[in-house]
């Protein structure tokens, strides 16, 4: 019997651990956390950063030589090169007698030298190079082109901050909307347990025939729809649950959310919105669009000017029958001379695009800053919602206990009664959104000011 009692306890001992793992409480902080390292928007933003600094890393090598190799072989059906070569019309009859006389020649010989002879070089053969080329001045195009790669490496990282500040404020907003949903399932328990004692009274009234049968009727559909509404609550909040299980990475949907029902005064909060939009992801990268627009003015300028290279390689070569090597030093200059004509209208185009830039951050800026004084007018708007609803909620009790005295009294109807109920619970459930509602508005603000 205690082997089996002490086997019980500790079968009851690891289901209670699997429901307390099964069960992670976790913070705001800690939700952001995960959403930032498991969230797949994140990543691919991250891969885009990465490959930025993959193109940085090439846009370097162009400060480098360029080394290339080249082989070539080739066998044709006859000599590309092929010629004639009659001794006859060098040798006169007196070098002919004096060759003859010397006997260095025998004269059978000597006659044939009359015959034309035909020569043929080139039949086949391979020939191969290494060449490396060092360009001296390409117009600025290989220090803008890194400038400008660099440029797009901090825009990528730019792109990345707003990217996280999306997916933190997507998080959140689910995070705020279980919370929200949470809290009005407790508002639903709340009004339940009420329900239940005016239904224990008016049961006790009607059997006692003080009060009439329509008035448990009245309370029982009220608590029908309560149920009702109870349904539907958890039906969101298991829905949001896995919503945000999925976008944080989060290995169950079975999770607690903790969070600090009280709300200090936003004032903390505001921030200088003119130093605050230097700080801004949205600001920096206008700044990236106009040094981007001005190295491409560069660059544009640059691909029309004069490029200098200089050289050198190591050939070989067997075209004559015998192979053959050697070494060459070489310089190329390259001037686009009837390319001005058009290049003169693309740097023009260039330089009215950087315009553009500049005059699209002198216009946005403003927007941003009126952006951030929008959204703190919303946070302060939310918190004093928040504060009227406070008083909403203990005017609406006050009502509720008077009109229950009064209805036990006799003096008002079932009605009253419940309308009362109602107001109560409505006055809870605005409480709950109010308090969403500011957390909501002041994430906004913190990124509007680049928090």
């Amino acid at each position: 019997m205690k082997r089996f009692l002490y086997t019980i306890g500790i079968a009851c001992s690891i289901f209670n651990s699997q429901l307390s793992i099964a069960q992670s409480t976790y913070t705001l902080e800690q939700i952001l956390d995960s959403a930032r390292h498991n969230n797949i928007t994140l990543r691919n933003a991250q891969r885009s950063v990465d490959a930025a600094e993959q193109q940085r890393k090439e846009a370097f090598t162009k400060y480098f030589p360029t080394i290339s190799a080249t082989g070539f072989g080739f066998t044709a059906n006859k000599g590309m090169a092929k010629m004639e070569i009659n001794l006859s019309d060098y040798i006169t009859p007196e070098i002919a007698a004096a060759i003859a006389h010397s006997g260095i020649i025998p004269v059978e010989a000597l006659a044939s030298l009359g015959q034309p002879i035909s020569m043929e070089m080139m039949k086949k053969g391979v020939m191969g190079s290494l060449v490396a080329m060092q360009p001296v001045f390409a117009g600025g195009q290989i220090i803008n082109g890194n400038k400008l790669a660099k440029v797009g490496e901090e825009v990528s990282r730019l792109q990345l901050q707003l990217s996280e500040n999306e997916v933190e404020k997507t998080a959140e907003q689910y995070y705020w909307q279980i919370v929200s949903l949470e809290e009005k399932l407790k508002t639903i328990a709340a009004v339940k347990a009420l329900l239940n004692d005016i239904h224990k009274d008016v049961s006790v009234a009607v059997k006692a025939g003080v009060a009439m049968r329509n008035d448990l009727l009245q309370v029982e559909l009220r608590q029908n729809d309560v149920e009702s509404q109870e349904l539907t609550l958890n039906n969101s909040i298991s829905l949001l649950r896995m919503l945000l299980a999925q976008y944080c990475g989060l290995q169950s949907t079975d999770y607690l959310l903790s969070y600090d029902p009280e709300v200090q005064s936003p004032m903390m909060e505001k921030q200088d919105h003119q130093l605050a939009l230097l700080n801004t992801a949205e600001y920096q990268l206008l700044g990236k669009q106009v040094e981007a627009t001005k190295l491409q003015h560069k660059m544009a300028i640059g691909s029309y000017l004069p490029t200098v290279a200089v050289g050198g390689g190591l050939v070989y070569h067997n075209m004559l029958e015998s192979g053959r090597s050697f070494g060459m030093l070489m310089a190329t200059v390259s001037i686009p001379i009837s390319d001005w004509w058009g290049g003169s209208h693309a740097i023009k185009r260039k330089k009215i695009e950087r315009q553009k830039a500049i005059d699209q951050l002198a216009d946005n800026s403003e927007l941003l800053k009126i952006n951030m004084q929008s959204a703190w007018n919303n946070v302060q708007e939310a918190y004093n919602q928040l504060i009227i609803v406070k008083r909403s909620i203990e005017q609406a009790s006050e009502n509720l206990r008077l009109n229950r005295d009064y209805y036990n009294a006799g003096t008002i109807t079932m009605s009253d009664l419940l309308e009362a109920q109602l107001l109560y619970q409505q006055a809870l459930d605005k409480r709950t959104d109010a308090y969403t509602n500011y957390h909501n508005k002041l994430l906004a603000y913190k990124q509007a000011i680049g928090e």
